[in-house]
């Protein structure tokens, strides 16, 4: 089986974002040393738990202090983004680190409508973006591409048409995937016939029906002959189930409040979310939140990280460790997430 990684760079109440990317740097290599395949990083704005705002940036300086992981996007919000932009920026990357990118996109905002707003608004984009990410998605293809897009021009200037390329002299290409939390996105993968991760750890309802969708009606392509697929998964692994317990609360608290509208902050340390008490609503949320995540000791949660893979027909699992810290511990580093990929990493590979 082959374990890869999200991070969406959490901040815990105790990191700026300068240590919240130390962090996240550390556990990159982290997973580097340990075999991981890949690693991806979110695309998310204005919120206080995630420093994860541009992923081309984040991962060209992670690219740096790596060396066998793949890198990418988990994923570029592209209606928030000009298809030449996404496609420059990642074709530069592969051009930097050939065979090591991978292209992530999805249809989300990645922020609340008051930032998204901000963001798309400034640039002259709107919902109609949204309704053209199908086109865009064929453009980010085909700019990527040697071959680049052929563009019709007006006759008065002189020339029948002209090449746009993502970079003047392309020698390999990003792998493009396409993510999603609902069936749509299943559709369209198929459709175009690329490969698909649907976002178990954000929704965990409906991901069977997905996958067997996209598997069902997947058309080949010159990019994917044949259906490809993983999932991801929000993990806390520890010594003991009670400690792993222990380390997920503030995680589980933090998506309570989002769901339920209470306004944000970053992520508290253990002793902190121990004292918190919400409502029934949060509580629900927090007990679905533990149905679904890989939480225990190390055999425990590579038992659970098995039956994942074996239920949903996956040969992947992506591992989102979302585990915070104790008071006390050295700000610049997550050791409990790093300990999850090692823990996990003696048992499965």
């Amino acid at each position: 089986m082959r374990l890869s990684v999200l991070d969406l760079v959490p901040v815990r109440s105790d990191q700026n974002t300068s240590d919240a990317l130390a962090a996240t740097t550390r556990l990159a290599q982290t997973a580097d040393r340990l075999g991981y395949t890949r690693y991806w990083v979110a695309e998310h704005h204005n919120m206080p738990s995630v420093a994860a705002t541009s992923p081309p940036v984040l991962l060209a300086h992670l690219a740096a202090h790596t060396t066998a992981l793949r890198l990418g996007s988990g994923g570029v919000m592209l209606p928030n983004h000009a298809p030449l932009a996404v496609a420059e920026q990642f074709a530069l990357l592969e051009a930097a680190h050939p065979g090591r990118i991978d292209l992530g996109i999805g249809r989300a905002p990645g922020s609340d409508p008051v930032t998204s707003m901000a963001l798309r608004g400034a640039a002259g984009r709107d919902d109609r973006d949204i309704e053209a990410f199908p086109e865009y998605l064929d453009d980010v293809v085909a700019l990527m591409s040697a071959r680049g897009v052929r563009v019709a021009l007006p006759r008065d200037l002189m020339r029948d048409n002209y090449i746009l390329k993502a970079t003047p002299a392309a020698a390999s290409e990003p792998t493009l995937w396409l993510l999603g939390s609902s069936m749509y996105s299943a559709h369209l993968a198929a459709a175009k016939g690329l490969p698909y991760v649907f976002a178990h750890h954000f929704s965990g309802q409906g991901t069977a029906e997905a996958l067997q969708t996209y598997r069902d009606e997947f058309r080949p392509s010159e990019l994917t002959p044949e259906p490809v697929t993983f999932l991801t998964v929000n993990a806390v692994v520890a010594e003991t189930h009670h400690e792993a317990m222990r380390l997920v609360l503030p995680n589980l608290q933090m998506m309570a409040r989002l769901r339920t509208g209470v306004p944000l902050g970053a992520v508290d340390l253990v002793e902190d979310a121990e004292t918190q008490h919400l409502g029934p609503r949060a509580q629900a949320v927090i007990d679905a939140g533990l149905r679904q995540a890989v939480v225990g000791s190390p055999s425990e949660a590579a038992e659970q990280v098995r039956a994942l893979a074996a239920s949903f027909d996956v040969d992947e699992v992506m591992i989102h460790p979302v585990a915070s810290a104790h008071r006390g511990t050295d700000p610049a580093a997550a050791p409990a997430r790093e300990a999850t990929l090692e823990l996990l990493a003696k048992e499965l590979f």
